[in-house]
């Protein structure tokens, strides 16, 4: 089957721009060596780029003495300082900036800490992986009896009446297959693990080794998914861009993105 190649014009465009700001609605918490740093119900969701925000905390609701002062910044969203932060013996620079003076309203004296200087962050008790979920990002999944067969280079790796569809703003659907119906003679297991804020941590992933060539990473399951999600759990999706997939009989374009 010929790869066919569809822009992204078909999927929604980011709703937001640069700076964009809203109240957090939930309690955020981030947690460093079994540390909690940071701990409020008054974060501000922040658009740094349009496609997901990052949280801005008052200052008083983050442990400011486990960080050092560091180097003065300017940034899109105002003037602070670098943040360094010590804690469980390792020293991270800069772990984040103290926002002193900005034309944004509310910004100034607001804390921007980098995501993977913690070891956990949580909205209300629930583990938040990658960034900050979007409030305008809609993940479903749903249950079709749509007819899925997934093929490479004319081999079939997967054949199903009945998947999961998941749709996600701003990204193709996905089609996640009982294993069951999954030709794994065809596919090599991967080391690679992946994190998705609306869906957890992949626990598995697989290339497509097909007519002497291996194609990477084309397949990944999550066998313990968000709650939310919990319809995909233990089943397995395909990457839309590396694989050519048929739904009832017609072949779907292959989409252009940044997983491509």
């Amino acid at each position: 089957m010929p790869n066919r190649v569809q822009r992204m014009a078909y999927f929604p465009p980011p709703l937001t721009a640069r700076n964009h700001t809203a109240p957090v609605p939930r309690r955020i918490r981030a947690v460093k060596a079994g540390e909690t740093l940071v701990d409020t119900t008054r974060a501000i969701y922040v658009w740094e780029w349009p496609n997901y925000p990052q949280y801005y905390i008052p200052q008083s609701d983050v442990r400011l003495e486990a960080f050092e002062d560091g180097d003065a910044i300017a940034t899109p969203q105002g003037k602070g300082r670098n943040l360094k932060l010590r804690s469980g013996g390792v020293e991270r620079r800069p772990a984040g900036r103290l926002i002193t003076e900005s034309a944004i309203a509310g910004l100034a004296g607001t804390v921007r800490l980098q995501w993977d200087a913690f070891d956990h962050w949580y909205e209300e008790d629930d583990e938040v992986f990658v960034h900050p979920r979007s409030p305008y990002t809609r993940v479903d999944a749903i249950r079709s009896t749509r007819a899925v067969r997934v093929e490479l280079d004319g081999t079939v790796l997967a054949e199903a009446q009945g998947c999961v569809a998941l749709f996600e703003t701003g990204l193709p659907t996905r089609y996640y297959l009982d294993p069951l119906n999954v030709r794994f003679a065809h596919l090599v297991e991967s080391e690679t693990r992946t994190q998705c804020p609306y869906k957890g941590r992949t626990t598995g992933y697989w290339s497509a080794a097909v007519n002497g060539t291996v194609v990477a990473d084309v397949a990944w399951t999550y066998a313990f998914p968000t709650v939310a999600m919990a319809p995909i759990a233990g089943l397995v999706a395909f990457l839309n861009e590396r694989v050519d997939i048929v739904i009832d009989g017609e072949p779907q374009p292959r989409p252009v993105t940044h997983f491509t």
